[in-house]
């Protein structure tokens, strides 16, 4: 399949591209990131070189160069990763979440349509429901309580995107996927912000009583997911994706710190985050019984794996968390 993909420097997108390249999912592949804080064209080192793959520096609101990038490649399917993504950065300053994944979305949409792409795929997120009572999980028409700036982007992006269909029978897909963690996630996000910081033996600030519960999901699981959804699942249908592991944050963290060897008094108790969802829960039976896929990586290999790599890639790790991370941290916990 000839694929555009969006954000496809960026974690999720990246892994998406590795594997889409590596496992012959793609004849051709272009690669349409703006190179924000968190896109890093050294996750894609093993494959920059690969004859069906092509890099392109842009913004998806640039509808001239999205509409001159499908009319060059004619792409069978876009998988749209690009997103303004962490509910910190959305509370600190939420335009860029309404730019992005609002208006950028909105521009995909209308080049996409105009140039009569056979599939669309949205990559969203579980965030969209809000917290959810224990002991209920939601499914696909659980109604939507986005509590973030972040999460009100992305259910607004997500109704628009359903919208192309409904109104137009634009072939649109959507995917709500629960939390992801794997090797080079940035860590602003918990897992790789707990595990760096282990490795520097700086404390491990945990919001709040750190009780709040998140289902967790390897990347590559969710990879496979958004291809499964792409090929298999039906066009204006949502399909939720999840590791079936749902954990308390501090739980978590104590299992980074157990991994090392070190103290739980590494743990340091800051202020909770305003509108912080206490839990998140998803039911993906939709997406098993329409495709096949499960999540196959369980939580504790799955944490382990990714503790090994962010042992053996210090560097990685130094280099991205240099310069404007440095400001965003002083910035999200100073008072805390």
């Amino acid at each position: 399949m000839r694929l555009l993909v969006t954000g496809g420097a960026g974690f999720i997108g990246s892994a998406f591209v590795r594997l889409a390249l590596t496992r012959g999912w793609a004849s051709r592949l272009v690669n349409l990131d703006k190179l924000t804080y968190a896109g890093n064209l050294e996750n894609l080192a093993e494959v920059e070189k690969h004859p069906a793959y092509r890099f392109v520096h842009g913004d998806i609101n640039d509808s001239k160069l999205v509409t001159s990038l499908l009319e060059e490649e004619r792409p069978e399917a876009i998988v749209h990763f690009a997103a303004e993504s962490h509910v910190d950065r959305s509370i600190l300053g939420p335009g860029a979440f309404f730019e992005t994944n609002l208006r950028g979305t909105f521009t995909l949409l209308e080049a996409a349509r105009a140039a009569g792409i056979a599939r669309f795929l949205h990559v969203s997120t579980d965030e969209v429901y809000g917290s959810i009572g224990d002991p209920f999980d939601a499914d696909e028409n659980y109604p939507l309580k986005p509590s973030s700036p972040y999460s009100a982007s992305k259910a607004g992006s997500d109704l628009l995107a359903l919208s192309y269909w409904t109104t137009y029978r634009f072939p649109v897909t959507v995917t709500r996927a629960s939390n992801n963690y794997g090797p080079f996630q940035f860590p602003e996000k918990l897992i790789p912000l707990m595990i760096t910081n282990a490795l520097e033996d700086k404390p491990l600030p945990i919001y709040g009583d750190g009780m709040q519960v998140r289902d967790w999901l390897y990347v590559e699981d969710h990879c496979r997911a958004v291809w499964a959804a792409l090929t298999k699942g039906e066009p204006g249908e949502i399909y939720n994706v999840g590791g079936s592991r749902a954990l308390p944050n501090r739980a978590v963290v104590e299992m980074i710190l157990d991994a090392f060897g070190k103290p739980h008094t590494l743990m340091q108790t800051v202020k909770d985050r305003p509108g912080h969802d206490r839990r998140y829960a998803i039911t993906t039976e939709k997406l098993e019984r329409a495709t096949g896929w499960r999540a196959e990586v369980a939580f504790e290999a799955g944490l382990k794996q990714t503790i090994a790599w962010y042992r053996a890639n210090p560097e990685w790790a130094a280099r991205v968390k240099s310069g404007a991370y440095q400001d965003y941290y002083r910035l999200n916990y100073a008072g805390r």
